[in-house]
C-alpha cells in the first residue's frame, strides 16, 4: 500500500479531502435548508425524542418511612356507606353524594403518593390537604369541606362540559392539576396563576383523560405544597394556613377511582 507522502497516496487524500468537503458542504446546505422551513435539525429532533422516553421522576411511595393508606385509615364525613368501596389500596367511588371522606389522623408535613382515574367524561373529584377538624365538623351530605387546600382531580371532558352548561369559556380553571385554597383557608399560589388569582395553573399539560391512571406525588411541608403529575413538578403554593389536619377524598358527582395511596411523615 503507498505511504501518504507518495503520488499516489496524495491524489487519494485530496479525492478524500474534496468528498469530506462536499459531504459537509451538503449536510449544511439540508440544515439550513430545514432552518429556512422551521423544521428542527436532525440532531434538534434526535434530543426532543431523547427527551421524550427519558424516564420521568416518579415517587412510588415505597421504601423506609412509606405507608399504605387503606379503609381502615379514613373516616367517614358526609357520604353513604355504598359511596365508597375499598379492596386494598383501592378505593372506588360513585360521586353520590357530594361529600369527603377523611383521613383518621392530621398531618403537617409528609408526602403521598396517589393514582387516580376518572371513568366517566368530565368527571371532578380531587384530594383535599391540610383540613381542619372546623371544616369537617356537621359537614351536611351533598356539600364540600369548609377548609383545605384541594389538589384538583379532573377530567378534560370537564372543560367542554363547562363551557356548554354555561356559555363561559373554561378560563378560571384547567383539567391538569390546580392546587388552590378551600374556604376559610389561605394559600399563596405559585405561578402560573388563574385570572382571579387564587389558583396555582400548571406549568405543563400532563394529565391523562378519562379511562387513563394518573400519578400525583404531593409534597406538604411547613406550609408549603407541590404537585407533581405523572413524574414532573407542575403547581403548588406557600404561605398556606392552616398547615397542618386532615387528609380528604373527594366525592363530586362523577365516578372515579383511586389506588396506591400512599404517606410518609416528615418532621
Amino acid at each position: 500500500m503507498p505511504s501518504i507522502t507518495s503520488k499516489h497516496g496524495l491524489c487519494a487524500l485530496t479525492v478524500l479531502t474534496a468528498a469530506l468537503f462536499l459531504s459537509v458542504a451538503w449536510k449544511g446546505g439540508v440544515a439550513q435548508e430545514a432552518a429556512k422551513e422551521g423544521t428542527p435539525a436532525t440532531a434538534e429532533k434526535d434530543a426532543e425524542k431523547a427527551q421524550e422516553k427519558a424516564p420521568k421522576a416518579f415517587i412510588d411511595g415505597t421504601g423506609p418511612g412509606w405507608v399504605t393508606l387503606a379503609e381502615a385509615d379514613f373516616a367517614a364525613v358526609n357520604c353513604e356507606p355504598q359511596t365508597w368501596t375499598w379492596k386494598g389500596d383501592f378505593v372506588s367511588c360513585t360521586g353520590l353524594p357530594v361529600g369527603v371522606i377523611r383521613s383518621q389522623k392530621k398531618y403537617t408535613n409528609f408526602e403521598l403518593v396517589v393514582q387516580w382515574k376518572h371513568l366517566s367524561s368530565g368527571g371532578n373529584s380531587g384530594v383535599f390537604v391540610w383540613a381542619a377538624e372546623e371544616s369537617l365538623t356537621d359537614l351536611k351530605p351533598g356539600t364540600l369541606p369548609r377548609g383545605g387546600i384541594e389538589v384538583q382531580v379532573l377530567d378534560h371532558g370537564y372543560a367542554e362540559k363547562y363551557e356548554k352548561q354555561t356559555g363561559k369559556k373554561p378560563d378560571w380553571f384547567t383539567t391538569n392539576g390546580d392546587v388552590f385554597p378551600v374556604g376559610t383557608s389561605k394559600m399563596k399560589p405559585f405561578p402560573p396563576v388563574s385570572p382571579r388569582g387564587d389558583r396555582s395553573f400548571p406549568s405543563k399539560e400532563l394529565s391523562k383523560g378519562m379511562g387513563q391512571w394518573n400519578h400525583y406525588y404531593v409534597r406538604a411541608i411547613n406550609g408549603e405544597v407541590r404537585l407533581w403529575v405523572n413524574g414532573e413538578e407542575v403547581s403548588g403554593g406557600s404561605n398556606c394556613t392552616p398547615n397542618t389536619g386532615y387528609l380528604c377524598l373527594e366525592s363530586e358527582g362523577a365516578p372515579v377511582e383511586f389506588k396506591n395511596l400512599r404517606i410518609r411523615e416528615l418532621p
